[in-house]
Formats: C-alpha cells, sequence, structure tokens
C-alpha cells in the first residue's frame, strides 16, 4: 500500500465512535457532518468509555442508531437538565447535550438559559438549521426574515412574530458560560473551525472549566426546497448575515 493511500486511510477513516452504517439523514444534510466531527472528537480525546450524549427530539435523536457511547433520549427540550442531573451524580463522566434550534430554542429555552446561567459543567452542540427539520418544515425561533416555512408560506414576518434568536449572542452575556462560539459546516475551512470549537469545549468540560455551547450552522436541503450545493451557499450568504460567525465569549484559558 502506497503512503499516499495510508495517508488518505487514516485522515477520512471512519471514527471508531461511530457504527458502520449509513445515516437516515437526507441527502445533503449537515447532520451527518456535524456526528462525525462529535465521533472524531471522542475518538482522539480518548472519552469513549466515558461520554454520555443526550439526544431530545429532532433530527439528532437518531444519534443513538449511529454513535457508540452512551446515551439518553430526554423529552422535548430537557437535554441540559436531564444532562445537568447526569453531569452533578456522575462527574466523571463527559456530558454532551446535541440539540436543533428548534428544541433549543423554542421549548427548551429555559434549560439551556439556567443551565448556561449555573455554569453547569457539560458540552452544548446546538446545530441550527433555521426550520423545524423532523416535523415538516415548520419556522422556528431561529428562522430567517422572510423566510419560507410550512408555517410562514409568506414569508417570516418580523412585525407579527419578530426576528430569529441569536442564542450565541444571548447566553454569552451571562456570567454562568466559559466558552461560546458559532461554526458552521458550509465548507471545508468552515468545518475544520467546526471540529476545533466542538474539541475545545470537550476539553473545557473535562477540565471542569464550566459550562460550553458550539453554535453549528447547518443546511436543510428537505425543507428549504434547495439542492444541497444551494443550500450550502444559502448558509454560507445568508444565514451567516443574523448569525455571524466568531467567539462570543472565551473564558476557559485553553487555545
Amino acid at each position: 500500500m502506497s503512503t499516499e493511500v495510508e495517508e488518505a486511510e487514516s485522515v477520512y477513516a471512519r471514527p471508531s465512535s461511530l457504527f458502520d452504517k449509513s445515516t437516515h439523514y437526507c441527502p445533503g444534510c449537515g447532520h451527518g457532518i456535524v456526528l462525525r466531527i462529535l465521533a472524531q472528537a471522542i475518538d482522539e480525546l480518548g472519552i469513549r468509555e466515558r461520554a454520555v450524549v443526550i439526544n431530545p427530539v429532532g433530527c439528532g435523536v437518531f444519534l443513538y442508531h449511529y454513535l457508540d457511547c452512551d446515551q439518553i433520549q430526554a423529552a422535548h427540550g430537557r437535554a441540559p437538565a436531564v444532562g445537568t442531573g447526569v453531569k452533578r451524580l456522575n462527574p466523571d463522566l463527559v456530558v454532551i447535550s446535541y440539540q436543533g434550534d428548534g428544541d433549543l430554542a423554542a421549548i427548551g429555552t429555559a434549560e439551556i438559559v439556567h443551565a448556561a446561567n449555573r455554569g453547569e459543567n457539560i458540552s452544548v452542540v446546538f446545530v441550527n438549521n433555521a426550520i423545524y427539520g423532523m416535523t415538516g418544515g415548520q419556522m422556528a425561533p431561529t428562522t430567517l426574515p422572510g423566510q419560507v416555512t410550512t408555517t410562514t408560506p409568506f414569508g417570516r414576518a418580523t412585525k407579527d412574530i419578530g426576528g430569529p434568536i441569536k442564542v450565541s449572542e444571548m447566553l454569552s452575556q451571562l456570567d454562568g458560560p466559559v466558552y461560546i462560539e458559532r461554526v458552521s459546516v458550509s465548507g471545508p475551512k468552515d468545518i475544520i473551525k467546526t471540529e476545533n470549537a466542538i474539541k475545545k469545549s470537550l476539553r473545557v468540560q473535562m477540565e471542569d472549566r464550566g459550562f460550553s455551547l458550539v453554535e453549528v450552522l447547518s443546511n436543510c436541503p428537505t425543507n428549504w426546497k434547495m439542492r444541497p450545493q444551494e443550500s450550502m451557499k444559502w448558509v454560507e450568504d445568508e444565514m451567516t448575515k443574523h448569525f455571524p460567525l466568531g467567539v462570543y465569549k472565551d473564558r476557559s484559558g485553553l487555545p
């Protein structure tokens, strides 16, 4: 086997923390990318036997089919509350709350705000695709102004419904959080930044620094009624206007 092939296999091989099976996600969906990034981070940090992923309702709920580590399914929006209980009873575990925008920023608003405010030592991966992906494409709290959904067929009217909730900005104003960053999976450079951010979030927890959240701007080709390539471009061109990428808070002291 050539050196080039060996190097390619080492880079693109399936992470050990992922089961060898195809996912159910729609073609082009960003959830598959985020899932692989999370599994890769778990492998690299050697925490597979300590990791507990909390899956509430949403597209992320099916992670137990693919991620080979302990998991708990929580009620809609309640993952931070469940994660709080797990972490306080078992401080040596690495607790990861994996949530979508319809879950975290709607029915779960109270849970995420108060977990962040308390500075719970958990890591949150927040996948923001600006829509309810699992239940038919309804408007989410993060839906952009003018964006068409099944419940806003003429576009989100901010005068009547308000504008998108900016979770990273909101939580960064609290005293409790240690590390908050917004990243994206719209292209290779952004994916690398997402890998670094999720890994850092886990390191923050492993070193008992406190609460961290990584917001990942992702796409939903099916419910956006776009081709995958178009949807990724829409993330880059439109979503980032309302949800600017970057570090919103970092008191971790970690590189």
